[in-house]
């Protein structure tokens, strides 16, 4: 009789793990694959295979296909040529969708309010993404038809490259008089629809997305949990440089969970198809190689177990709640757990 191919049982093995009765089985494919691009906190750790490329392709267009962000998309789409009151429909529903939203509060000012034992300061606060309706009315109505102003507020909500509302406007209103670099506003269709992003994506290109990702997502945590009081050292000093260097802190808080849902995971991975989100990847970790000690604080010879009884005995010692750095994605006392020294798996340099 012939053995067994082992990797044919570690693979049944990992299906098992996500699928439970009465669960969709493209949720567990994704969680599954998810799983697999995470490295193992247990050195020496046998890596998860990886599911087969086709079912993740299949189970992130079927989860894609039903999240709220492509939905709204097909729906502006729809309002264009639409009546007045179909305009105002779009609106309506895409204010729904961002009109809760904030993201977190900015870590260095809340970490200023906690050490100095005050309130954290209404600067503190993420940055509001109501004015991302504009973007979502481009998609279906046109970017003429919105407006270079509007479109300037939705750009600077997202914060990138530390544009100000004024700075946009600026450069989208020298477009449009002809007087700058034209805009291609072919590309925000084309990225607004991540279902056909994923889909012409090569394999290739869907494994290096989740490299992507889940880097980022270390990178990004490091940078919450410094509001958290986590010890600074210089290498996550200059980590932090570098991600405001790009001004992607509010971005990254708004398409990152620390600890995703299958659906999350799937719009999350979509996103960072995205050859710029590849670029600022890949800049931050040849800051890592450069200076990997993240957990090493100069002159403290106790290494990572010292840094975290170091961070634990400062969090101990708050008279006041540490939530308010949470922001959009919210991170609550489970997920802060995980990522103590222990338990954080940031990518190896190299």
């Amino acid at each position: 009789m012939d053995s067994v191919d082992p990797l044919v049982v570690e693979s049944a093995a990992a299906l098992a793990r996500h699928l439970r009765q009465g669960r969709d089985r493209r949720l567990a494919v994704l969680e599954w694959f998810a799983e697999a691009g995470t490295p193992s906190a247990a050195p020496g750790a046998a890596r998860v295979p990886e599911p087969p490329v086709v079912a993740v392709r299949e189970a992130l267009v079927w989860a894609l296909q039903r999240s709220a962000s492509q939905r709204l998309v097909e729906f502006a789409r729809s309002a264009a040529g639409a009546s007045e009151e179909g305009q105002d429909a779009l609106y309506t529903a895409a204010g729904r969708l961002m009109g809760s939203y904030r993201g977190a509060a900015n870590p260095a000012l809340v970490r200023a309010a906690l050490e100095a034992g005050g309130d954290v300061p209404a600067e503190a606060e993420g940055p509001d993404f109501r004015s991302m309706v504009h973007l979502v009315a481009a998609i279906g109505l046109g970017a003429q038809e919105v407006g270079a102003d509007a479109l300037a507020e939705a750009f600077a909500a997202f914060g990138m490259f530390g544009l100000t509302a004024e700075d946009w406007a600026q450069m989208l209103g020298a477009a449009e008089r002809g007087e700058g670099p034209e805009v291609d506003w072919g590309l925000l269709q084309q990225n607004a629809d991540i279902v056909a992003q994923v889909q012409r994506a090569s394999d290739e290109e869907l494994l290096r997305a989740r490299e992507v990702l889940v880097g980022l997502r270390m990178f990004y945590a490091l940078y919450v949990l410094h509001g958290l009081l986590l010890p600074d050292t210089p290498a996550q000093a200059a980590l932090r440089e570098r991600i405001d260097e790009w001004g992607m802190f509010p971005f990254l808080d708004h398409v990152i969970a620390i600890d995703p849902s299958p659906m999350q995971f799937a719009e999350s991975l979509a996103v960072f198809l995205a050859p710029f989100y590849d670029g600022l990847y890949q800049v931050l970790m040849d800051q890592f190689a450069e200076d990997p000690d993240i957990f090493n604080i100069p002159g403290d010879d106790t290494g990572p177990a010292g840094f975290g009884e170091r961070w634990m005995r400062a969090v101990r010692e708050l008279s006041g709640p540490v939530a308010a750095v949470s922001g959009g994605a919210g991170h609550g006392p489970g997920e802060l757990a995980l990522m103590q020294p222990d338990h954080v798996i940031l990518p190896q340099p190299g």
